[in-house]
């Protein structure tokens, strides 16, 4: 009996060793998802207690997540992902992200003492130097790590890796990419920087003309967009404002949608751009299969106004995924799972000591 209860010992033991996890870095969340079944999704915010007195307050810090946008009276808060990718000239954001990243896999973890592997989603053209610094970062908690780019991730998972086009809109970036049935290169990608942030920029400016006095900020914008971010007007968005300090009622429906609509002109030229690499033959199904991925991609009635812009080039079809949170870091999870870690180096940069 004892030597059958040592052989399962070493048995659970060896299924312990590692943990492979896939993460979806992103500019406003992050999301990470092991095959433990963790499944994490956080805000990309890290907190610093202001003085003495916030110290007191909150503790030493740092905060992370939620928690620190619920006490940010007390924090100096930092957004270490901008644009999607950690600040190249700043120690202050490389230190929010070591610990963002290392607090996220701690929490995969859940707290056991084991190795952790796995495959972490960026913009499609992020440089060289950004995926370097945040393998950086990633060898101090992941003993490999490979870094991928986001749209491809999200390619992956659904497993539509052929004549397809997909749109990831995030809070920092929109990334395109073109699927051809091989791992994406340069040529078949593009990022630009009018995702979610962008809007939420827009839409106060837009209601602060509207409506002079009115105090709206990025966030209290967000929160708007949030709930009723549209392009077709179906959302009737009248929301309570403060002005000059007293609430009142304002109709911002068509800042909303002008806002949100404003990013639909460069996404039509990037496809228009991507579709013409595609071989001649295979153009028209590519047209067929454009997949919203990200937050934006529940913009109500973009997929229809991507339709219409494109309407010269034949049958479009537009669909959006059912999961924008977690389908990144579930494709950069399958892919980790599905593939050799001996072959990872063929898919994109990575970190691997054994190399």
């Amino acid at each position: 009996m004892e030597e059958t209860t040592n052989e399962t010992e070493v048995a659970a033991s060896s299924k312990s060793a590692k943990i492979t996890v896939g993460i979806d870095l992103g500019t406003c969340r992050t999301a990470i998802m092991s095959d433990r079944g963790a499944k994490l999704l956080a805000r990309s915010v890290v907190g610093y207690p202001k003085d003495i007195i916030s110290e007191k307050m909150v503790g030493k810090g740092p905060i992370f997540g939620q928690e620190a946008m619920e006490k940010r009276n007390f924090l100096d808060l930092c957004y270490p992902l901008a644009d999607g990718v950690i600040r190249e000239a700043s120690e202050r954001d490389y230190k929010a992200a070591y610990e963002l990243l290392g607090h996220l896999v701690e929490l995969a973890k859940k707290g056991e003492d084991v190795e952790v592997c796995g495959i972490i989603g960026v913009p499609a053209c992020a440089s060289i130097m950004n995926k370097e610094l945040l393998l950086t970062i990633a060898e101090k908690f992941m003993s490999k790590a490979l870094v991928v780019s986001e749209p491809f991730m999200v390619a992956y998972k659904l497993g539509n890796l052929t004549n397809c086009i997909v749109i990831d809109i995030g809070a920092g970036t929109v990334d395109i990419c073109g699927m051809k049935g091989t791992v994406p290169i340069a040529d078949d990608q593009v990022t630009f920087l009018k995702g979610g942030d962008y809007i939420d920029e827009r839409l106060a400016q837009s209601i602060s003309r509207h409506y002079p006095g009115v105090q709206v900020t990025g966030s209290v914008a967000c929160a708007i967009k949030e709930e009723f971010a549209s392009v077709d007007g179906s959302k009737k968005a009248v929301v309570t404002l403060r002005h000059e300090g007293k609430p009142a009622e304002f109709d911002v429906t068509d800042d909303v949608n002008a806002v949100c609509e404003s990013i639909v002109p460069d996404i039509c030229e990037h496809i228009e751009n991507l579709i013409q690499k595609f071989d001649p033959a295979d153009q028209a199904a590519t047209l067929k299969n454009i997949i919203l991925a990200g937050g934006g991609s529940r913009i109500t009635g973009l997929a229809d106004m991507i339709v219409e812009h494109l309407g010269e080039y034949g049958e479009v079809q537009v669909t959006a995924v059912d999961d924008p949170e977690f389908i990144g870091c579930a494709g950069a999870l399958k892919l980790a799972t599905e593939i050799p870690e001996e072959m990872w180096s063929q898919i994109g940069v990575m970190f691997d000591p054994e190399s």
